[in-house]
């Protein structure tokens, strides 16, 4: 069977007419990275300082991740499950893993340190995530290497506030009897958590800025934009570089977010600014315009006058003189 497996996973791969994402997966593994489908080899482990020094690099973002991770294996810990999470070369961070099961996944080389990438391991569940960029689940003897054909890997990519690949979040099970079906419910968990990571991530980026969630019929995924207090967008989610057609990757050139957020109208450079700053005073003043005006330096005279000019209403609903 080992060997049965190893000649169709050549077959495929050295076919040029292979059109499934599965086929094309297994051709990279051969073609591009020169990988042999009978390898018996464990995949390849960093050491302690190596791998120290990419936690350290990933720090900030681990903290984020942790309470989800810890809450992902609660919900799939049970059934067999190891919950992996790495870096966006495919290295093994963090895991949660029942101690039952760790003996078999850590033979596996579904451990800490440990390398998966495509180009390592050919199609397997973090590598083939992360070359594609997209969720994915390899099921059993879909993997590249005969070794791998015991296992179920469903994984989600993770984007970094840059728009860059961040990291693979990725569940593994070592259940023989474990059915596609089931292997989808777990996938949509894992696409959910991934998800959370990575808005939690972004909002954590930008700690002085607020939030503000841009819907979108068109994508799952977390379309957000950080604002500064000039209501400039300085940060946005690769799904709202997308949405927004902003830059795909790197640093965002600032932009207003009305702008971005289609909230046109007929007033134009500095008028926008001080209807926004009207607003504002009136709703921390609970519409109490003295309070207001107060609040602006100005007398509530000289405040009527701008709301009317700014066509905020001369008595808004909610609004109270004194």
């Amino acid at each position: 069977m080992q060997r049965n497996h190893a000649d169709l996973v050549a077959a495929k791969s050295q076919s040029p007419g292979a059109t499934s994402a599965l086929a094309a997966s297994w051709r990279r593994s051969m073609v591009k990275h020169g990988l042999d489908p009978a390898d018996r080899r464990r995949p390849e482990r960093l050491s302690a300082p190596e791998l120290a020094a990419r936690h350290q690099a990933m720090e900030a973002f681990l903290h984020v991740a942790g309470p989800q991770l810890d809450q992902l294996h609660g919900l799939v810990g049970l059934s067999g499950c190891n919950v992996l999470l790495t870096d966006a070369q495919g290295v093994v961070l963090d895991q949660r893993v029942s101690d039952s099961d760790a003996a078999q996944f850590r033979d596996w080389g579904l451990w800490r340190g440990a390398v998966w990438s495509e180009a390592a391991q050919g199609t397997n569940g973090i590598g083939t995530c992360l070359a594609e960029g997209r969720q994915v689940t390899i099921h059993r003897d879909e993997h590249f290497h005969t070794r791998n054909t015991a296992m179920s890997c469903m994984d989600a990519p993770i984007w970094g506030p840059d728009g860059r690949l961040l990291a693979a979040l990725d569940v593994s099970s070592a259940r023989a009897d474990q059915t596609e079906r089931y292997n989808r419910l777990i996938q949509a968990q894992v696409a959910q958590t991934a998800r959370a990571i990575e808005a939690m991530f972004f909002r954590s980026s930008f700690p002085d800025a607020r939030i503000v969630v841009a819907s979108d019929d068109q994508t799952d995924q977390a379309v957000l934009l950080a604002v500064d207090r000039d209501d400039l967008a300085i940060g946005a989610t690769r799904a709202a570089r997308r949405v927004l057609g902003l830059e795909r990757e790197g640093a965002l050139r600032p932009r207003p977010a009305a702008d971005l957020l289609g909230r046109q109208d007929d007033l134009r450079g500095f008028d926008k600014g001080e209807r926004a700053a009207v607003i504002r005073a009136l709703a921390r003043a609970s519409g109490n315009v003295s309070a207001a005006a107060r609040a602006l330096g100005i007398g509530r005279a000289t405040l009527y006058r701008r709301m009317a000019r700014l066509r905020i209403g001369d008595n808004p609903e909610g609004l109270s003189q004194d």
